[in-house]
Protein backbone atom coordinates (compact mmCIF):
# COMPACT_ATOMS: atom_id res chain seq x y z
CA UNK A 1 0.00 0.00 0.00
CA UNK A 2 1.43 3.37 -0.98
CA UNK A 3 1.78 6.32 1.37
CA UNK A 4 -1.01 8.09 -0.56
CA UNK A 5 -3.27 5.05 -0.07
CA UNK A 6 -2.56 5.16 3.66
CA UNK A 7 -3.54 8.83 3.73
CA UNK A 8 -6.75 8.05 1.81
CA UNK A 9 -7.54 5.45 4.48
CA UNK A 10 -6.86 8.00 7.22
CA UNK A 11 -9.06 10.60 5.51
CA UNK A 12 -11.94 8.11 5.32
CA UNK A 13 -11.33 7.07 8.93
CA UNK A 14 -11.37 10.73 10.00
CA UNK A 15 -14.75 11.26 8.34
CA UNK A 16 -16.18 8.03 9.79
CA UNK A 17 -15.00 8.80 13.31
CA UNK A 18 -16.17 12.40 13.20
CA UNK A 19 -19.65 11.27 12.20
CA UNK A 20 -19.71 8.83 15.16
CA UNK A 21 -18.41 11.44 17.62
CA UNK A 22 -20.85 14.11 16.47
CA UNK A 23 -23.76 11.65 16.56
CA UNK A 24 -22.92 10.79 20.18
CA UNK A 25 -22.38 14.47 21.06
CA UNK A 26 -25.77 15.26 19.54
CA UNK A 27 -27.39 13.18 22.29
CA UNK A 28 -26.20 15.64 24.95
CA UNK A 29 -27.69 18.99 25.93
CA UNK A 30 -25.92 22.23 25.10
CA UNK A 31 -25.14 22.57 28.81
CA UNK A 32 -23.51 19.12 28.93
CA UNK A 33 -21.50 19.85 25.77
CA UNK A 34 -20.17 23.11 27.19
CA UNK A 35 -19.53 21.78 30.72
CA UNK A 36 -15.90 22.08 31.78
CA UNK A 37 -14.80 18.49 32.30
CA UNK A 38 -11.18 19.23 33.19
CA UNK A 39 -9.89 18.31 29.72
CA UNK A 40 -7.10 20.32 28.11
CA UNK A 41 -9.67 22.26 26.07
CA UNK A 42 -12.21 22.16 28.88
CA UNK A 43 -15.39 20.78 27.43
CA UNK A 44 -16.53 18.44 24.70
CA UNK A 45 -17.48 21.48 22.63
CA UNK A 46 -14.12 23.12 23.34
CA UNK A 47 -12.21 20.02 22.24
CA UNK A 48 -14.31 19.59 19.08
CA UNK A 49 -13.65 23.25 18.25
CA UNK A 50 -9.91 22.72 18.84
CA UNK A 51 -9.84 19.82 16.36
CA UNK A 52 -11.54 22.05 13.79
CA UNK A 53 -9.14 24.93 14.53
CA UNK A 54 -6.14 22.62 14.13
CA UNK A 55 -7.49 21.19 10.89
CA UNK A 56 -8.11 24.63 9.42
CA UNK A 57 -4.64 25.89 10.40
CA UNK A 58 -2.93 22.87 8.88
CA UNK A 59 -5.07 22.78 5.74
CA UNK A 60 -4.35 26.46 5.10
CA UNK A 61 -0.63 25.65 5.35
CA UNK A 62 -1.05 22.61 3.10
CA UNK A 63 -2.88 24.82 0.59
CA UNK A 64 0.41 26.63 -0.13
CA UNK A 65 1.77 23.46 -1.77
CA UNK A 66 1.84 24.16 -5.54
CA UNK A 67 -0.26 21.04 -6.24
CA UNK A 68 -2.91 21.98 -3.69
CA UNK A 69 -3.78 25.51 -4.73
CA UNK A 70 -6.97 24.27 -6.37
CA UNK A 71 -8.01 21.38 -4.09
CA UNK A 72 -7.73 23.48 -0.91
CA UNK A 73 -8.77 26.85 -2.38
CA UNK A 74 -12.02 27.06 -0.38
CA UNK A 75 -10.24 26.15 2.85
CA UNK A 76 -7.51 28.70 2.14
CA UNK A 77 -10.26 31.35 1.94
CA UNK A 78 -11.46 30.62 5.49
CA UNK A 79 -10.65 33.14 8.20
CA UNK A 80 -7.52 32.26 10.18
CA UNK A 81 -8.22 31.01 13.69
CA UNK A 82 -6.60 33.29 16.26
CA UNK A 83 -5.84 30.74 18.98
CA UNK A 84 -5.78 26.99 19.50
CA UNK A 85 -8.62 27.22 22.02
CA UNK A 86 -10.81 29.49 19.91
CA UNK A 87 -14.50 28.61 19.89
CA UNK A 88 -15.40 28.88 16.21
CA UNK A 89 -18.95 27.65 16.78
CA UNK A 90 -20.70 27.60 20.12
CA UNK A 91 -23.52 25.38 18.94
CA UNK A 92 -23.08 21.77 17.90
CA UNK A 93 -25.29 22.04 14.80
CA UNK A 94 -23.18 24.72 13.13
CA UNK A 95 -19.96 23.06 14.30
CA UNK A 96 -21.16 19.76 12.85
CA UNK A 97 -22.06 21.36 9.51
CA UNK A 98 -18.56 22.85 9.25
CA UNK A 99 -17.00 19.52 10.26
CA UNK A 100 -18.92 17.63 7.56
CA UNK A 101 -17.88 20.20 4.96
CA UNK A 102 -14.24 20.15 6.06
CA UNK A 103 -14.08 16.34 6.09
CA UNK A 104 -15.24 16.36 2.46
CA UNK A 105 -12.49 18.89 1.62
CA UNK A 106 -9.91 16.63 3.29
CA UNK A 107 -11.01 13.58 1.29
CA UNK A 108 -10.93 15.52 -1.98
CA UNK A 109 -7.51 17.04 -1.18
CA UNK A 110 -5.92 13.69 -0.37
CA UNK A 111 -7.48 12.12 -3.49
CA UNK A 112 -5.79 14.75 -5.67
CA UNK A 113 -2.31 14.34 -4.16
CA UNK A 114 0.32 12.29 -5.97
CA UNK A 115 3.07 10.27 -4.34
CA UNK A 116 5.53 12.88 -5.63
CA UNK A 117 3.59 15.68 -3.93
CA UNK A 118 4.26 14.02 -0.59
CA UNK A 119 8.04 14.52 -0.92
CA UNK A 120 7.66 18.31 -1.01
CA UNK A 121 9.29 20.31 1.79
CA UNK A 122 6.75 22.77 3.15
CA UNK A 123 7.85 26.10 4.57
CA UNK A 124 5.35 27.59 7.00
CA UNK A 125 4.98 29.51 10.25
CA UNK A 126 3.32 28.08 13.33
CA UNK A 127 0.60 29.95 15.22
CA UNK A 128 3.29 31.81 17.20
CA UNK A 129 5.02 32.88 13.97
CA UNK A 130 7.98 30.51 14.29
CA UNK A 131 9.20 29.39 10.86
CA UNK A 132 9.56 25.72 9.95
CA UNK A 133 10.50 23.58 6.95
CA UNK A 134 9.28 20.01 7.08
CA UNK A 135 8.48 17.14 4.72
CA UNK A 136 4.86 17.33 3.53
CA UNK A 137 4.18 13.62 4.12
CA UNK A 138 5.33 13.89 7.74
CA UNK A 139 3.10 16.92 8.28
CA UNK A 140 0.10 15.12 6.76
CA UNK A 141 0.76 12.20 9.12
CA UNK A 142 0.89 14.66 12.04
CA UNK A 143 -2.39 16.20 10.84
CA UNK A 144 -4.22 12.87 11.02
CA UNK A 145 -2.53 11.87 14.28
CA UNK A 146 -3.59 15.17 15.88
CA UNK A 147 -7.22 14.50 14.98
CA UNK A 148 -7.06 10.97 16.38
CA UNK A 149 -5.42 12.13 19.61
CA UNK A 150 -8.08 14.72 20.38
CA UNK A 151 -10.98 12.54 19.20
CA UNK A 152 -9.75 10.01 21.76
CA UNK A 153 -10.11 12.69 24.40
CA UNK A 154 -13.60 13.56 23.17
CA UNK A 155 -14.71 9.92 23.12
CA UNK A 156 -13.58 9.59 26.74
CA UNK A 157 -15.44 12.78 27.71
CA UNK A 158 -18.53 11.51 25.91
CA UNK A 159 -18.35 8.16 27.70
CA UNK A 160 -18.04 9.97 31.03
CA UNK A 161 -21.17 11.91 30.04
CA UNK A 162 -23.02 8.67 29.30
CA UNK A 163 -22.60 8.47 25.49
CA UNK A 164 -20.59 5.59 23.99
CA UNK A 165 -19.08 6.32 20.58
CA UNK A 166 -18.59 2.61 19.92
CA UNK A 167 -15.71 1.12 17.97
CA UNK A 168 -12.97 3.67 17.33
CA UNK A 169 -10.19 1.48 15.95
CA UNK A 170 -8.71 2.23 12.54
CA UNK A 171 -8.76 -1.55 12.09
CA UNK A 172 -12.51 -1.33 11.49
CA UNK A 173 -11.80 0.68 8.32
CA UNK A 174 -8.96 -1.45 6.92
CA UNK A 175 -10.32 -3.56 4.08
CA UNK A 176 -9.88 -7.32 3.99
CA UNK A 177 -7.34 -8.53 1.46
CA UNK A 178 -8.69 -11.06 -1.00
CA UNK A 179 -5.34 -11.95 -2.59
CA UNK A 180 -2.10 -13.06 -0.98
Amino acid sequence: MSLKNHFELLAAYNQWMNSKVYEAAGQLSATDLAKDRGAFFGSILGTLNHILVGDILWLKRFATHPSCLHSLREVADLQNPTSLDQILFDDLGRLSDQRIWLDRQIINWIAELSEGDLDFVLSYHDIKGIPARKRYSSLVLHFFNHQTHHRGQVSTLLLQAGEDVGVTDLLAQIPEETHL
